[in-house]
Formats: C-alpha cells, structure tokens, sequence
C-alpha cells in the first residue's frame, strides 16, 4: 500500500513539535507517531556497461513480425463498427493482404488456406474462432481480434484497426499457446516452456509512433502450483506432474472477462 503522505504545514508543525520535545528533554515523540528510523539503505550500485569494446549490432538477427502492417483489400468499416463486418470475410480477404514488409508470420499453411477459403462450403472445418472485440489503441472504437486454429494445435492471432473507412492488420503472429488473454488495452499469449514449471508471456501492446502493435513484455515465469519432482524411496527417478498452466478457456462463445479462447481442438460454428 502506497504510504500517505501529510500536507506541508502539517509537516511542518510536526516536525517542530517534535523538535521541542527533544529540547526539553523528553522521549516517546516516535511513539506518538513521528518519524523512526527503518535502519541503513541498501548502497546503490551502478550498472556496468560490459565489453564496451564490442560493436554494436547494426540490424535485428531475426524478424519477429513485430510492427508488420498490411491494408486488408475489399473490407469497408461502416461508421468505424468493426462489430459490422463478417469475420469469415475479413480472413478470408486477409488471405490477399499485402504487408508493408514481409517477416513470414503473416503466412499461414496451405491446409489451413484451404479451409478458410472454404468456410462457407465446409463450416466444421472453419479455422477461424468467434472474435473478439476491444479499444486497444485508445482512440475509442474497439479492434477486432480474431484467432485462426493452425496445425499441431497452433493459434494465429489477428488484430484489425478500423483506419479511414477500411481494415488494417495491426498484429499477426502464431504461437502453440496455453491461453490468449485481453487485459486492458494488452493482447497477452501464454505459451508452454521446455522447462517444467514455467511458461512464456508475451504482451502485445499499441505503439503511436510505429501505428503497430508490439510486444512490450516478453518473460518466462514459473507457474503456480508446480512441484519439481521428487526422488522415489527406491532411488528411482520420481513421478512428473502434468504440464502445470490449467486448463485453457473453451473456444465458441464469449467469455465475460475477455477471455479469447486457446487453440484447443473443438467444433466451430
């Protein structure tokens, strides 16, 4: 809890209260709610900048997809409503996007081109999961997020700007996920490690300058609950818990916390 803190003049007549009673010779001004002392600060230690020999890097090794856009051809926004538009039909015509630079991330495999095109012939087959809707970029009207089911239980994750009358895809990416989350203004993917116990979460946020969302936060955490294994009495290597991260969200329908679903194998509409 954030400590209050008193006004000036109160400050000030405290501290000379407390300066008269010292005076005077008498003790327990701590007592009836001055100032004590917390003991020594910690020394702060600066940060060492190492091997500043080295050249710095003048590209990015790898291209994450991050800050990729693309104009999706064909798609009008009436009045800025995202709400509006057929979600079969934005990823549908997305599949004919240009981006402004192309990180391969915005790709998706021939099998699950084949099923989005064919959406309307074969519903069941149907990649793409009900959307998802919220202002992320803070301008008031609300994106649409909308998440494509990939081979070997991979999600595509989508998120689209209403931009002067048209769409424009602000973030494409594709993990094998635990669970997609909207936490404020933030797309938030959670992916398992190859370390037990613990798992990936990346943060997508709106960048203003770059007119793209980026991932702010990217970290690996433990996961609450997990126990590492324990040796068994006979000396032999113990049992593994389950993969921890609990049980992600069933896709179809809308979660009254934002919630989008994971990439989980189910029946669509």
């Amino acid at each position: 809890m954030r400590p209050h803190r008193l006004p000036g003049a109160l400050r000030s007549a405290s501290a000379a209260a407390c300066a008269a009673v010292a005076l005077a010779g008498l003790s327990g001004c701590g007592a009836a709610g001055g100032l004590e002392s917390a003991g020594d600060a910690p020394s702060a230690v600066e940060p060492r900048h190492l091997w500043p020999d080295l050249p710095p890097a003048s590209s990015a090794p790898y291209d994450y997809g991050e800050g990729e856009t693309a104009r999706i051809p064909g798609i009008r926004v009436r009045d800025g409503d995202v709400r509006r538009l057929d979600p079969v039909a934005v990823a549908q015509a997305g599949l004919r996007a240009k981006t402004d630079r192309h990180s391969g991330l915005d790709a998706l495999p021939d099998e699950t081109v084949r099923k989005v095109r064919a959406c309307r012939t074969a519903p069941g087959e149907c990649p793409v999961l009900p959307p998802y809707y919220r202002d992320l970029t803070g301008d008031g009207r609300d994106e649409l997020v909308l998440g494509l089911r990939m081979p070997d239980q991979q999600l595509a994750v989508r998120v689209y700007m209403p931009d002067r009358g048209g769409l424009t895809r602000i973030m494409s990416t594709y993990d094998a996920v635990i669970s997609v989350e909207l936490a404020g203004r933030d797309v938030i993917m959670r992916a398992p490690s190859v370390i037990p116990g613990y798992e990936y979460r990346t943060a997508w946020s709106w960048d203003e300058r770059q007119r793209a969302m980026l991932p702010t936060r990217d970290e690996i955490l433990r996961t609450p609950g997990h126990r590492r294994a324990s040796p068994s009495p006979t000396g032999g290597p113990g049992e593994t818990p389950p993969a921890p991260g609990g049980a992600a969200p069933a896709p179809g329908g809308t979660a009254p916390d934002g919630t989008v679903p994971s990439a989980a194998p189910t029946e669509t509409r």
